[in-house]
């Protein structure tokens, strides 16, 4: 498992086709970490590349045993690491009930809302 700061820099939500098709779900609920922080302190997690809409790598890691999405790493974002908020422990996958952003709304499907609150980027930043 992998284990990091709980004060993310940013919560967030991606609508991305490439998150949409990792987690075979609509979006990704995110706790984006700085990378120097985050580390992983049990198991070896696998990973895979796929390429974003950015043309940019997106690696992403799961954990070898059961398949869960863990989190990703962003060629586009060398600094920080997307944390998969399900994969949190203690109550965290709620993001503290607060979404900062929800990137990638070009893609939302639409039987989804926006967040309240949150700020819509229809592609990333």
């Amino acid at each position: 498992m992998a284990k990091g700061s709980w004060e993310p820099a940013v919560t967030a939500l991606c609508h991305c086709i490439d998150c949409q098709k990792w987690t075979g779900g609509p979006y990704t609920s995110n706790a984006v970490v700085p990378r120097k922080s985050f580390k992983v302190t049990q198991g070896k997690p696998k990973d895979y590349d796929a390429v974003g809409d950015s043309g940019k790598i997106n690696k992403h890691w799961f954990c070898s045993n059961c398949g869960s999405s863990l989190y990703t790493e962003l060629e586009v974002m060398p600094d920080m690491t997307c944390v998969k908020a399900g994969g949190l422990d203690g109550g965290h996958a709620s993001l503290g009930n607060k979404v900062g952003v929800e990137f990638y709304t070009k893609d939302r499907v639409d039987y989804l809302v926006p967040v309240d609150g949150a700020k819509q980027e229809p592609k990333f930043g």
